[in-house]
């Protein structure tokens, strides 16, 4: 299908000096770049006059230097989707593609999250968080009895399933832990969802906001780590998810709401678990910066809606708000 974009000279020379900030300091720095580079190369295709910049590299303060009016969110992890990168824009008075401060750090920890999910009465697995002083054995060993066996323990504010165990059994929660705790000193642990994994991307803001076709994955034994998501073709994303129309409709509107709860805008990106024995979905995440990889998610959604890839860039480029403009 043709992508529908505009390109009016006009239009697309009144986006300004835009900055693609890629890369930064997280875990997830190598899949940024991969993002960042997608996303600025369709914007230079589309004639934006866009710029590749690494806050790792060079400080904030010279995108206000640089004559940079516009910003597109690449990043991912922390100090990318954590409210921190779009605090300082908010401060230096430069809209920004994606959620404002206070959603950008909700969705970023997952613990957190949970709680509005659940104020909100929207179905997420069952939790135990794990504080830095309630690590300690006897602690852990009680996690299975309240969560069952398998269990998933994983760092709350860290994405691309870095640092997450599937544990089997009470011997293995010490070994799980400790590896969450490298990348988070908290630790979330959460009842295994044995099903179908499913993602449901979101375009928009408030009562406008759309979900996109939702995504089922089907990767090699379940494990859809790091480098299968990334790095590898082993996965299969079926697109249509193969659901019925009212299985579809139902993750749907629970992402669409819990988009909303969370006050996210721009975009993001639902990550979900159909449970197999009586298919009811339960939300796991909501990534507020999510890929743009040639692995990712949502430009698969967008493309199968009618939506290209540099077309999506740019529709989330002209979205670019601030909190104090809404």
């Amino acid at each position: 299908m043709k992508d529908n974009v505009s390109t009016d000279i006009a239009s697309i020379e009144s986006l300004g000096r835009v900055a693609v900030l890629m890369g930064g300091d997280s875990a997830e720095r190598e899949v940024s770049l991969l993002s960042g580079q997608g996303v600025l190369t369709a914007l230079r295709s589309l004639g934006v006059d866009a710029h590749a910049f690494d806050p790792a590299a060079r400080p904030l303060a010279g995108l206000k230097a640089e004559g940079f009016v516009r910003v597109f969110i690449a990043l991912h992890g922390r100090h990318g989707e954590d409210g921190t990168v779009q605090g300082a824009l908010e401060l230096l008075g430069i809209p920004y593609t994606g959620s404002g401060v206070m959603a950008s750090a909700i969705a970023m920890d997952k613990v957190m999250t949970k709680r509005v999910w659940v104020a909100e009465g929207l179905p997420t697995p069952r939790w135990r968080w794990l504080p830095p002083d309630g690590q300690q054995r006897e602690a852990l060993m009680k996690v299975p009895d309240e969560l069952g066996l398998p269990l998933i323990v994983k760092p709350p504010r860290e994405g691309s399933s870095i640092g997450v165990t599937k544990v089997g059994g009470y011997s293995q929660m010490q070994d799980a832990v400790s590896l969450a705790s490298r990348y988070d000193p908290d630790v979330l642990c959460e009842a295994f969802i044995d099903g179908i994994e499913l993602t449901c991307p979101v375009l928009g803001q408030g009562a406008s906001a759309r979900a996109l076709p939702v995504v089922r994955i089907d990767a090699p034994e379940g494990q859809y780590d790091y480098q299968n998501k990334y790095f590898t073709d082993a996965v299969a994303y079926r697109i249509p998810s193969g659901l019925s129309a009212a299985e579809e409709a139902e993750v749907q509107r629970i992402t669409l709401a819990a988009y909303r709860a969370l006050g996210c805008r721009g975009w993001g990106r639902a990550d979900l678990m159909l449970r197999a024995s009586d298919r009811r979905p339960f939300l796991l995440e909501m990534n507020t910066s999510p890929g743009m990889t040639g692995h990712s998610l949502v430009p698969m959604s967008a493309q199968a809606a009618g939506i290209g890839y540099p077309q999506l860039c740019l529709q989330l480029l002209a979205a670019a708000t601030l909190d104090s403009a809404r």
